[in-house]
This record gives C-alpha cells, structure tokens and sequence, in this order.
C-alpha cells in the first residue's frame, strides 16, 4: 500500500525546518540502501526556504553529498543568470554544501534562453540528460524524493490546470504560462509518478482551497496536485494556515 501522509506544521518557517530535517534523513538513508540519492528540488519560496534550511542544518555534515544527484522538476527557460531562473536563487545555498563535498556535476540543471534556441531544445536535452543518468534502459533515474510546490491554482512544477498535460516520460516546454514568465521546461506527470517518494510543500491561506481540492478527487486536468502520487509514499508537508480547509 502507498503511504499517504499530511504533516501540518506551525508556519511557513518551522514548516522548510521540518523538510529540510526530513530530507536529511532520507537521502542519507537512501544512500545507505543503494549508494546514491537522487533528489527533485523545488523552486518557490518555501522550496527556496527548504534548501536553505539544508544548508545551515547541523545535520547535513551526516550526508556523504558527493553521492547526492540534485534535479530540478521544472524551470523557467530564460537568460541564464536571470533571477527568474530557480537555479539562481538556489545557487548560494549548493554552493554552502560545497564544502562538504556536494559535485556539482551532479547538479542537474534544465537549459537557459543563452545556450538553446527553444524550451522544446532544452527540453529534450533534460529528457536525454535524465536517461543517461538512468540505469537498465529506463527513462529517468528512480528519485528518492521528489518535491513540489503547489500553487493557488494547484498547479504542480508548470503542469497548470487545463493547460498542460502530458502522459510522455522526461521533460516537456511549457508555453503560454499562467504564471509568468511564460516559456518554461518541466518534467511530464508520468515523470514525476516515478519518484519514491513524493512531497507536496505548501504553504499559505491562499493555497488552502487548492489544498482541499486536491484532497478529495483525482482529477489531473481540472486540479493537477491532486494526480500526484509516489511508489512507496506521497506527503503533504503543509503549514497550519494552508490547512484551515482540511
């Protein structure tokens, strides 16, 4: 049976400390099973707010990072040093594991408007990136933990509602965005079904409807969160006031 969990935390603040303890945990226990730890990381401010609780955790010196894979489940395809781009806002936090042995080759970052001519362009090469990082012919590597954010919409990476859908595996562009910017590349429902495990952090009064809904019935068009699912375990790591529709 798939673990189906809602953590409620105090506030937004304690909710990225929890995460990010949690996180901890699981990649070291990931890499005590199999030796390595693929992780999705999440862009978004409490996505942001989580990585930087990694960083200042007394207990990430517990993690052998050389060993962790950072991916990225969706980014906007714009100037590479834009600060529209997630991997921007994330880069002084990677850089505060580098001293305990984060690769940065294993930091998988999706192409910028510099290096490729399309989101379609980069897109492809994320989905090539992914399968050569993958082992036994599969699409992607199997992630250890997958996080997203959801928006007020319940949008999931830039899966928005009844705009974009795709059952391919990999990574797909994402054009005419709800949310600007409006180009971006993300990783297709199907991809993300593939994690272990996956965390829904969130946040916010105003996600709370979009919370509830996704609670009560499938549907990947209308309310996209709610089609979310790992193999062993899907979490909802929330924050007291995201949860008043609970």
């Amino acid at each position: 049976m798939i673990a189906r969990q809602i953590v409620i935390h105090e506030d937004a603040n304690a909710t990225a400390q929890g995460i990010a303890a949690r996180l901890i945990t699981s990649i070291a226990d990931a890499i005590a099973a199999r030796g390595v730890a693929h992780v999705v990381v999440t862009g978004g401010s409490l996505g942001i707010a989580t990585l930087v609780a990694v960083a200042q955790n007394p207990a990430n010196i517990a993690v052998n990072w050389s060993a962790v894979h950072f991916w990225w489940g969706d980014e906007r395809f714009v100037a590479a040093d834009s600060a529209d781009r997630n991997a921007v806002q994330a880069e002084p936090l990677f850089a505060a594991l580098d001293s305990l042995g984060l690769e940065r080759a294993n930091v998988h970052m999706t192409g910028d408007s510099d290096s490729y001519a399309s989101a379609e362009d980069a897109a492809a090469a994320y989905t090539q990136l992914l399968a050569e990082e993958a082992s036994d012919g599969a699409a992607n590597p199997v992630f250890d933990v997958l996080m997203l954010g959801m928006g007020p919409d319940s949008h999931v990476a830039s899966l928005f509602p009844n705009h974009t859908r795709s059952d391919e595996l990999g990574a797909i562009a994402v054009h005419d965005s709800p949310k600007p910017p409006p180009h971006r590349v993300s990783l297709t429902m199907s991809t993300i079904n593939t994690a272990r495990e996956v965390w829904l952090l969130v946040s916010g009064a105003e996600k709370a409807p979009a919370l509830a809904a996704a609670q009560h019935e499938v549907n990947e068009l209308a309310v996209p969160a709610s089609a979310v699912q790992g193999t062993e375990a899907t979490r909802w790591l929330i924050d007291r006031s995201a949860a008043t529709l609970l």
